[in-house]
This record gives structure tokens, sequence and C-alpha cells, in this order.
């Protein structure tokens, strides 16, 4: 699943156009360089990283960014330190480098950034940068899913339900989905539908099947248009729901 980095423009949050945001960082330019133990110089060096970064009010520019980026995240910016890990495991303006992105990463998370939780627990998962460990994995995906963020929710789910990293729980995984496919993602859509079906951790109920189904086949999901379309022919689940399969063409 994609990882997003950070992103976010503290002088945009505040009403200034991108060039007033530039201009007003770059007066502090040398101010920041010769001090730069101070939190409101974080935020200007953090500030002028995103823009580098997405070429707002400056030509694009990867190498830019990342000076910008580590001149906020060595004063402890959790936000730069996210973004500055997403820069190392990318490759983006300096030699991609997993074990440092886990290390910013790292520092953001024990923060509370939920995306920096959420982009070290597939670092984990996937042995990137650090040993595999699904329990680790875990740790980070419920930090991030208590915050609400719907993929560490919907991964933590199926670390529930193939029990990888805790023992295995159909109802914690139940919780979890449920969580995310109310947020509106599919896969947990898709796989709350599967455990209505098949009464795994709840009671079988094919309504609320096709309820899950149907979330999921409307935003493409070719599993659960499938499934969907099964349980039609069946003439399964469709008493009070009404579905116009027709709008599931992809």
């Amino acid at each position: 699943m994609k990882r997003k980095i950070t992103k976010g423009n503290v002088f945009k949050d505040i009403g200034f156009t991108d060039a007033e945001a530039i201009a007003l960082a770059m007066r502090v330019d040398l101010a920041v360089e010769i001090e730069n133990n101070n939190q409101e110089h974080a935020i200007v060096q953090y500030n002028l990283g995103v823009m580098y970064d997405h070429g707002e009010g400056v030509p694009q520019n990867d190498k830019s960014a990342v000076k910008w980026y580590t001149l906020a995240a060595e004063q402890g910016y959790a936000l730069a330190q996210g973004n500055l890990g997403f820069m190392y495991e990318k490759g983006y303006g300096v030699p991609q480098n997993d074990k440092t992105a886990v290390k910013w990463y790292t520092l953001a998370a024990e923060q509370g950034d939920a995306k920096a939780q959420y982009n070290l627990c597939v670092m984990h998962d996937h042995g990137e940068g650090v040993p595999q460990d699904d329990k680790t994995a875990v740790k980070w995906w419920t930090l991030a899913a208590e915050q609400g963020n719907a993929d560490a929710q919907f991964n933590l789910g199926v670390m529930y339900d193939n029990g990888e990293g805790v023992p295995q729980d159909y109802k914690t995984a139940l919780k979890w989905w449920t969580l995310a496919a109310e947020q509106g993602n599919a896969k947990a859509q898709f796989n709350l539908g599967l455990m209505y079906e098949n009464g795994d951790g709840v009671p079988q109920d094919d309504e609320s099947a096709v309820k899950w189904y149907t979330l999921a086949a409307v935003q493409g999901d070719a599993k659960a248009q499938y499934n969907l379309c099964v349980m039609y022919a069946q003439r399964r689940g469709f008493s009070s729901t009404q579905v116009n399969l027709d709008a599931l063409d992809t």
C-alpha cells in the first residue's frame, strides 16, 4: 500500500500566498542558518523544505528540500522528521537509505506523528532498514490506528485476522476493519463483507455482507464486485437492500 509523505504549509494555514511565504522565509534565511535552536526557526525551515519539495514559490529542488527538512528535523520538529524519513526511503535528494529513513520515522513516530508511525510499521513489517518484526509493526500500527489512520486500522485488522504479531482474534480484526471501512477504506469494506458472509467473528448476516460489498464495489474493488454479483444471483441479502448493479460497471 502506498505510503504518503506528511505535507503541510504553516504559512498557507495562516493566510500567506506562496510569494508572501517565500519572501517571509527568505527574510530569516541567514538568521535561521546561524541560530538554528529556535522553534520558530524550525517551523520556517520546515516550510522552506515543503516549498522546495513542492516547487511552491521556488523551483522544485529535492536537495534543497532535504537541506531545510534536516535543519528542522535536527531541532526535533516532527513533521520535518517524517518528511526527511520519506526522502531517505525514496532516495529523493539524497542516496536511498532505509536505515536512515527508519531513524527519522522513529523520531517523528515517538512524538505521535501518525503518518510516520504508519510508515515505520511498514518498514518493520517488510524488514526494510530493520529486521522484520511483526510485533513491532503491530505496536506502531496500533498507535497510528488509535489516531484514526484508516490504512493503519486496515493493516492492524489484517494482523489480528492472520495472527501475525498478536494472537489471532477475529473480533478485534472486525473492530479495526469496521473503523477503517467507516472512513471509506475499500479493502476493509471488502473484508467486512467476507466476515459477515462467512460468519467469522460475527453472526452470519447476508444483508450486512451485501452492504459492505456494495460500498467496496462502487469504489472499483473487483473482488467485491464479483462476490456481490454471486450473492445477487443467489438472491442472498437483497430482500431489503436495493443495488443497481449497472453502477458497478468499470
